[in-house]
């Protein structure tokens, strides 16, 4: 078997194109590969070929591919699925299934042809669903949720349903005996599978995070051996190895490298197999389709199609009535539903391979994912265009409620118990204190990154009406805001402002985000205005109708927190439109005490931290030796254990916040002890993972009764950090005492010392 580069090379170069041609009408891009391997491959014009060399790359794809979709389906998902969306996935599955299965077996097929058809009848696809909701801005109504939940259950009954059929295929029997060994194998292959993902591999990840060796290319590799071990194990329980693939994703999506490693190997795995080997199986599934099919079984063709695609629309829509959301909403909720996409192609190509289903099947279903998924933009468009002409496209802001805000300074708690006056309020902070700041208010807190979604998740953000996004980080928020909106599809996305020509403004604008307080304020400076004046809070009356903006400009020594409407509360943002009747309570700024009147144990630290000036070429191993030596001795401890420790942390955790910036911080043993230092390298330091130089660095060590110090520390650094313009203005400082003077005279919120 030899691997023809020029045919490789032509085969990627059509996939590329055809993909992006499709994509740019609105179409996924396996629409385009599968064309263009019909129309440029054997069954037209011929001018590409297959190979076997192309067909093991080929299932290499779809193993992976089957990995990155196992890898987006979270399990929880599915328990939490609405009532809705599982009426629609009952009758978008069962309904074509039945159709297509009677219209086999009386076209003269045999039962397990029937079935097969039948089940790729039934599927629907995801990530089909995910882009074309995107384009035709319905992320906020329910019937996208109600799709994407009833496409996650019908996908996994598919694939459920499809190992059941190749292990019937694999016993050559449907007697008794022949099922009970399917059964018995497919249960020993969960059982076992089960054992693995959830007993061996959550080892194995901890086991990777505490090691210094493991790079996210290691980990990749290890991911590959994971998802073929799965593979195997399936093909040996007689169903096919996609299933096990699933599967492994499934488990590798839970926690085995920990959230941010695993968001990242999953955009790995996507880019190795949607991006480079699935694209060769699309183009090169679409050679063995046979257009005699028009001539010889134009009849079937239509009457599978046809089924499908009534079945699908009128089956969910009949299932969907006891929903109580109406006729037309299923009806539009199954049009949506009706493009089958990626998962049905790779189980018809096994069909074919395994000598289940004929060639004149398979190229019917090809054309059948064709056609449905051609449809879905027409049909869902038609339908969604009929619900809002009668008032009945119901955005989910309708039905949503409460607000989480991430972000839990004093601002924000004021903000917060604002908006709980009329409705759900929940806080989430990386800040402890915070947390316990907004407990001891009343307000629900969940101590967390806001990044992760299990975070997002406990705070409500699934039932969530708006989302308020004020971190000092402007990175934080809009990958936060983006996570609210595309995961937990939260309709109101609120932001703290940032400069308008920078990335995460153009973001913001993407997602259709307002800005909170409706300009860009200084958080920082307002955090210690209401700090230091949590009483100076009042509402004022709205006299005619004006824009938000008009408000923030003739209050401008005020910070706008919330809209009063009638029994309404709404975070004040740049697109609210204020009517007369209506109240906008501010904080004001007057009565403020200076800023620097209030001095803190960390300003009088910044006094004596060291401050090291770095060589260029010098190494995160040197530069932990060098500030273990500046430490240890007002901690107390042997410098080459506190160099042990910074690299410890390091590789489990990476010390990185922003890029360009490190902050390692360790605990030691003994008490009332707490030091740090600052360290700058205009040639950057390397850190594995990372792709940005580190070129300030400040280092922290305490002991476990200075927690309290600790985390001011890392918030009074982040504050100062975050100031527009800082890394430009520390790396001028001439001398260190000019980094000291920088630091020192930075405004941020301030703790009088005790």
């Amino acid at each position: 078997m030899e691997l023809s580069i020029l045919n490789l090379l032509l085969v990627l170069i059509v996939a590329w194109v055809a993909g992006r041609v499709a994509s740019r009408f609105g179409y996924p891009t396996v629409l385009g590969e599968l064309l263009a391997g019909i129309v440029l491959g054997p069954p037209l014009l011929g001018w590409l070929e297959g190979s076997e060399a192309l067909g093991v790359l080929a299932e290499v794809g779809i193993i992976l591919m089957m990995v990155y979709i196992g890898m987006e389906i979270d399990p929880r998902e599915l328990g939490k699925a609405s009532k809705a969306g599982f009426l629609a996935a009952v009758g978008g599955f069962v309904t074509p299934f039945v159709l297509c299965y009677f219209v086999v077996i009386a076209a003269g097929g045999s039962v397990l042809a029937a079935i097969f058809v039948g089940v790729a009848a039934g599927v629907t696809s995801l990530a089909t669903k995910s882009r074309i909701l995107v384009d035709l801005q319905l992320l906020d109504t329910r019937i996208a949720h109600v799709m994407m939940a009833g496409a996650l259950i019908a996908d996994t009954v598919s694939l459920v349903i499809f190992a059941a059929v190749l292990g019937v295929a694999e016993a050559g029997s449907l007697d008794a005996v022949g099922l009970l060994i399917v059964v018995a194998k497919a249960i020993a292959f969960f059982v076992v599978a089960g054992f693995v993902g959830l007993k061996v591999l959550p080892l194995l990840g901890r086991g990777i995070r505490t090691s210094k060796t493991f790079a996210r290319t290691s980990t990749f590799m290890l991911v590959l051996i994971v998802a073929l071990v799965f593979a195997e194990m399936a093909h040996l329980a007689g169903m096919h190895g996609i299933l096990g693939a699933f599967v492994a994703g499934l488990f590798l999506r839970e926690g085995v490298f920990g959230r941010s490693r695993a968001h990242e190997l999953m955009s790995v795995v996507r880019d190795a197999s949607i991006g480079f080997l699935a694209p060769i199986f699309f183009v090169t599934a679409g050679f063995a389709v046979s257009l005699d099919v028009f001539r010889s079984d134009l009849e079937l063709l239509v009457l599978v199609v046809g089924l499908a695609t009534v079945g699908k629309i009128a089956g969910t829509a009949l299932f969907y009535l006891p929903s109580g959301h109406g006729w037309r909403e299923g009806l539009t909720v199954g049009a949506g539903m009706n493009g089958r996409g990626a998962v049905e192609i790779i189980i018809a190509q096994i069909g074919l391979t395994m000598g289940l289903i004929t060639a004149e099947i398979f190229s019917i279903l090809v054309f059948m994912a064709i056609f449905t998924t051609a449809t879905v933009p027409v049909f869902l468009k038609w339908g969604t265009d009929w619900l809002r002409r009668r008032g009945e496209l119901v955005r989910s802001k309708d039905e949503r409620t409460g607000v989480v805000i991430v972000g839990g300074g004093p601002v924000a708690l004021t903000l917060a118990a604002q908006l709980a006056k009329g409705q759900e309020v929940a806080i989430v902070d990386t800040n402890p204190e915070h947390c316990d700041a907004a407990e001891a208010a009343g307000l629900p807190a969940v101590h967390g990154n806001a990044l992760e979604e299990g975070v997002l998740d406990e705070a409500g953000a699934a039932s969530a009406r708006a989302a308020v996004l004020m971190t000092p980080n402007p990175e934080v928020n809009a990958l936060t805001a983006q996570l609210a909106r595309t995961g937990f599809m939260i309709p109101e996305i609120i932001v703290l402002g940032s400069s308008p020509g920078s990335g995460v403004s153009s973001m913001m604008r993407a997602l259709g985000a307002a800005t909170l307080f409706g300009d860009e304020v200084d958080l920082v400076e307002w955090d210690h205005v209401v700090q230091h004046n949590p009483a100076n809070v009042a509402a004022v009356e709205v006299d005619g109708a004006i824009p938000a903006a008009d408000f923030v400009a003739s209050h401008s020594a005020a910070l706008p927190l919330v809209l009063l409407r009638g029994d309404e509360v709404h975070a004040f943002h740049d697109k609210l439109n204020l009517l007369p009747g209506d109240s906008v309570v501010v904080a004001n700024a007057e009565a403020a005490p200076a800023a620097q009147t209030v001095r803190d144990r960390f300003d009088e630290l910044l006094e004596t931290a060291p401050i090291l000036e770095l060589d260029e070429g010098t190494s995160l191993e040197e530069f932990f030796q060098l500030a273990a030596s500046g430490l240890a001795g007002s901690i107390g401890v042997n410098p080459s254990e506190l160099a042990a420790h910074f690299a410890e942390r390091e590789a489990a955790r990476s010390s990185v916040v922003v890029p360009g910036l490190a902050i390692p911080h360790v605990l030691v043993e003994g008490f009332g002890k707490f030091a740090f230092l600052m360290a700058r390298s205009r040639s950057g330091i390397d850190i594995p993972g990372e792709d940005k130089p580190v070129r300030i660095i400040f280092a922290l060590v305490s002991t476990q009764d200075q927690r309290t110090m600790h985390l001011r520390a890392l918030s009074a650094i982040s504050q100062i950090v975050q100031r527009p313009g800082f890394d430009a203005e520390f790396a001028a400082c001439p001398g260190t005492e000019e980094i000291r003077r920088l630091l020192r005279n930075a405004e941020r919120r301030r703790f009088r010392s005790e």
